[in-house]
C-alpha cells in the first residue's frame, strides 16, 4: 500500500499521545500510532521499550493517562478485554494468558459472549479441530494446558483469535515458540486475513519476520516514537541501530571448538510427557567440555522432558545420565545441582524467578545455603546485596536496585538475572532452554556472547531452540530430536539447513 493510499483511506485504528506510568516508569510518552486496514504494522523496541505497554491499553488490560483511541475515526474508550474483542481487537501475549486447569476448548471459549448456559463441547472441539487443520496449528482440544509444551500452548493463543473473528490482530511475539516452517504458515494466516480486510500489529525481534511480514515498522525507543518507516525502504541494521543506539552484531565469531573431556553422556533415555505418554525414546547424546551442542526440533518433541529428566525435574523411565561417568538420572534436583549442573528454564516467570522477590533474593538462590551469603544457617543480608550488585554489574542487569522486585523488569533483564545466577554457580555443565526467546536484538546479542564465554572457559553447554539460526550461530554440533527420538547429529560447520528441517519434520540423517 503507498503512501497515497494511506492518505485516502481513514485509518482503522489510530492511537493519538498515549501516555502511561508506572510507579519510577514512564512506560508510554505521547505515542501517536495509525494502523489501516489490510495492513501489517510491526512493532519494535528494546525490551522494556514500552510496546507491551501500548498494546495491553489497546486490549483494556490497562487505561491510558494520556491520550485518545479511536477505532474507524470515532473515539473508543476501551475498558476491558471483552470490551476490546467486541469491538473486534485480539491480542496473543507473551506471557500466555491461559488457564492451565481447564482444556484448550474451555480456554478458547471462556468469557466468550452469547454462549449457552451449558455450552455444546462437542461443537466447539469439532470447530476447534476444523480451524487446527485449517491453519496448521495442530492441538488437541480436549487435552489440559498444564499438558501442553509452551509451543502448543502458543498455538492455543493463535486459535482463539481465530475462533473469535477479531478484526485487529495483535501478535506479542507469536513466532518465539515456532519452526521457520510454521512461522511461514502464520505469514500465510496473517496474509490471508488481511486480505478479507483485517490488520495485526506484529510485535518482534527477528529482523527477517519484520521484512517479511510488515508493510510498515514503528521503533519504539523508551516509551517514546523514535521513527516510523516503510519497511521496503530500510533495513535489518538500520532498524537494530534505531532500537538500541548502535550497531548491533548480526554474526557472532564463535572461535575453533577445541572440545576437551566428556561432561555429559546421556545413553537410551526413555521418559514420559506429563500425559503419561512415551516422551523420549531410547535418546543418546554427548557434550565435552568448551563444547555447545544444539537441540532442534519442533516444539513438543521432546526438549522439554530432555531438560528436565537431566536437572532432576522429571523421572527417567530407563537409560543413563552420566555427569563425568556417575549416573545421575533420578535423582534430586539439590543433588544435581550440587554435581554441578545450572539450568536456564523454558519458562523464566513462572519457573526461573520469583516475581514478588528482590532481584538480591534471585540471584542469591543457588548460593545462599554458603558462606559469605550465610553463615551457620542464618543468612548474611548484606553480603547478600553485596553478591547481588556485583552481579548486576557484571551482567549489565538494568534494575532500580537490588531489592526491585523481579516481576518488574523486562524480559531481557529477566532472562540476564537468571543466566548471571546460573552462569556464576555452573560447575562444569550448563543447560540452556531458548534462552533468547522473546528477547529483543541487543538482549540476545549479549545472551548468545554469554554462552560462548563459557564455552571458552571449558563449560559444557547443552543449548535447547527452535531458532535454527540461533543454533547454527552458536553451536558446535546440532542433534534434531522428532518424537523422542534423534534422528541425526551434525556438526555445525557446513549444515545444510534444509536438512535440517527434513530431519526435524522426521526424516533419518543420512550414514
Amino acid at each position: 500500500m503507498s503512501d497515497n493510499e494511506h492518505t485516502a483511506q481513514v485509518p482503522m485504528l489510530e492511537m493519538r499521545g498515549i501516555g502511561k506510568r508506572f510507579p519510577g516508569v514512564v512506560a508510554n510518552d505521547g505515542v501517536d500510532l495509525e494502523l489501516y486496514p489490510s495492513e501489517v504494522l510491526a512493532l519494535l523496541g528494546e525490551n522494556g521499550a514500552g510496546k507491551s505497554t501500548l498494546m495491553n491499553i489497546l486490549v483494556g488490560l490497562y487505561r491510558p493517562d494520556a491520550g485518545q483511541v479511536r477505532l474507524h475515526g470515532r473515539p473508543a474508550e476501551i475498558t476491558s478485554p471483552r470490551h476490546a474483542a467486541g469491538l473486534g481487537i485480539g491480542m496473543v501475549h507473551q506471557n500466555f494468558m491461559l488457564v492451565e486447569t481447564m482444556t484448550v476448548a474451555e480456554n478458547i471459549i471462556l468469557g466468550l459472549a452469547g454462549l449457552p448456559f451449558v455450552p455444546r463441547m462437542d461443537e466447539v472441539a469439532a470447530r476447534i479441530r476444523e480451524l487446527s487443520e485449517r491453519y496448521n496449528l495442530q492441538v488437541d482440544p480436549l487435552a489440559y494446558i498444564w499438558q501442553l509444551s509452551v509451543g502448543e500452548q502458543q498455538r492455543v493463543e493463535i486459535l482463539k483469535l481465530i475462533y473469535r473473528g477479531a478484526e485487529i490482530l495483535i501478535l506479542d511475539e507469536p513466532t518465539a515458540v515456532l519452526t521457520p516452517q510454521e512461522a511461514e504458515e502464520l505469514a500465510g494466516i496473517l496474509r490471508r486475513m488481511t486480505a478479507e480486510g483485517k490488520s495485526a500489529i506484529f510485535i518482534t525481534h527477528k529482523m527477517e519476520e519484520v521484512m517479511a511480514f510488515s508493510q510498515r515498522v514503528l521503533v519504539l525507543r523508551q516509551g517514546r516514537v523514535a521513527a516510523a518507516r516503510r519497511t521496503a525502504e530500510t533495513n535489518p541494521q538500520e532498524l537494530a541501530r534505531l532500537m538500541v543506539g548502535r550497531e548491533v552484531l548480526f554474526r557472532l565469531d564463535k572461535g575453533r571448538c577445541a572440545a576437551g573431556q566428556e561432561v555429559l553422556q546421556v545413553q537410551g533415555l526413555r521418559a514420559e510427557n506429563n500425559k503419561g505418554l512415551p516422551a523420549l525414546r531410547g535418546v543418546t547424546l554427548d557434550i565435552r567440555q568448551g563444547e555447545i551442542l544444539g537441540i532442534a526440533g519442533v516444539a513438543g518433541n521432546g526438549q522439554r522432558e530432555l531438560a528436565e529428566v537431566i536437572t532432576g525435574l522429571r523421572k527417567a523411565s530407563g537409560g543413563q545420565v552420566l555427569l563425568r561417568g556417575r549416573d545421575v538420572a533420578n535423582r534430586s534436583p539439590l543433588e544435581i545441582i550440587q554435581a554441578g549442573v545450572s539450568h536456564i528454564p523454558e519458562d523464566r516467570v513462572e519457573m526461573g524467578l520469583v516475581g514478588n522477590m528482590g532481584v538480591a533474593e534471585n540471584l542469591a538462590m543457588k548460593g545462599y545455603r554458603q558462606a559469605p551469603l550465610a553463615k551457620r544457617g542464618v543468612l548474611q543480608p548484606q553480603h547478600i546485596v553485596a553478591f547481588a550488585q556485583k552481579m548486576i554489574d557484571a551482567f549489565r542487569i538494568s534494575t532500580p536496585g537490588p531489592h526491585t522486585r523481579v516481576k518488574f523488569l523486562s524480559g531481557g533483564n529477566l532472562q540476564k538475572t537468571i543466566l548471571a545466577r546460573e552462569i556464576t554457580s555452573c560447575g562444569g555443565l550448563l543447560v540452556a532452554v531458548h534462552p533468547t526467546r522473546g528477547l529483543d536484538v541487543g538482549a540476545t546479542e549479549a545472551v548468545r556472547k554469554m554462552l560462548l564465554e563459557q564455552r571458552a572457559k571449558g563449560m559444557a553447554v547443552l543449548l535447547i531452540s527452535e531458532d535454527l539460526e540461533e543454533l547454527l550461530a552458536v553451536s558446535d554440533r546440532i542433534a534434531v530430536l522428532f518424537e523422542g527420538q534423534i534422528m541425526g547429529i551434525v556438526p555445525t560447520a557446513g549444515a545444510d539447513v534444509e536438512a535440517l528441517g527434513l530431519m526435524m519434520a522426521g526424516a533419518k540423517a543420512a550414514s
